[in-house]
């Protein structure tokens, strides 16, 4: 079988070798557990499905920051698709390639094998001192604040954000990181839902189960991607804000990503193209 395919780009490999390195101690990770080989390994599958299946389609690069960051994202697909492609556009697009560091569900830690090529590959289980510490390195943190429920709305709820969790606004004022809203069109229709199975994920110890349809198995349509990448938003406080003040807070990067969201799908004239 020819795997040439899957051969990197040479001006990809350069990216990857700027990828980086301050935070790694004498083994080649950080204090998380993260070693960029990973990202070398699955690179070129990554690249792959970025380039030619999803054909993604990037808008506001130079919007990727240096320093440390929260990526804000609306979430959606049932399979992270979108949070994988999201990632390898900022190692690839910019002016300088940044690895983002996601916020993992606490129940994925506790999957076999899975968890630990999550920590391999940059993730950390969603807590606020890891969130801080991250950033306190110059990290670039992703969090998609609808949680499960937003990677497995049905089709019928397509673009319509669900609620935000407030705790990523919190830790952006406590380490006076810019937030840097993402929206991303194309994942909503790459495996429609039609219903979620509750009584039987409660049952598996999913978090959701859907029903997607028509596919036979869980694998996305080719469908096109459009990434888009907002400047940053900045925020005044210390963290410790009334609750409404940190609502606010959130609506305002809410209604900015729905906006994004908004714009994108009025310009877009095929989901496949």
């Amino acid at each position: 079988m020819n795997w040439n395919f899957l051969e990197l780009d040479p001006k990809v490999r350069e990216r990857l070798d700027q990828i980086p390195k301050d935070n790694l101690n004498e083994f080649g990770v950080d204090p998380f557990g993260f070693d960029p080989k990973i990202i070398e390994t699955f690179a070129p599958l990554s690249v792959w499905l970025y380039k030619n299946y999803f054909r993604c389609e990037v808008h506001g690069a130079e919007n990727i920051p240096k320093g440390k960051a929260m990526v804000i994202a609306n979430h959606s697909g049932q399979l992270p698709f979108d949070g994988l492609m999201i990632s390898t556009a900022f190692i690839l697009e910019g002016s300088h390639p940044r690895v983002l560091r996601g916020m993992a569900e606490r129940w994925s830690a506790e999957l076999p094998f899975i968890s630990e090529l999550f920590v391999r590959g940059g993730a950390v289980v969603g807590e606020v001192n890891s969130c801080l510490k991250l950033l306190d390195m110059n990290e670039a943190v992703i969090v998609f604040p609808e949680g499960v429920k937003g990677i497995n709305k049905l089709f019928n709820q397509r673009y319509q954000l669900l609620r935000f969790g407030h705790g990523f606004m919190r830790v952006a004022l406590k380490s006076q990181a810019p937030i840097i809203p993402v929206a991303l069109i194309g994942a909503e229709e790459q495996a429609p839902a039609i219903a979620n199975l509750k009584p039987l994920a409660d049952i598996l110890g999913f978090p959701a189960l859907p029903l997607i349809f028509p596919q036979i198995i869980p694998l996305p349509f080719p469908v096109k991607y459009r990434i888009y990448i907002g400047e940053p938003l900045t925020f005044s406080g210390d963290g410790t804000e009334d609750t409404q003040v940190i609502a606010k807070f959130v609506s305002q990067v809410k209604a900015t990503v729905q906006e994004m969201l908004d714009e994108g799908l009025r310009v877009r004239h095929s989901i496949f193209f």
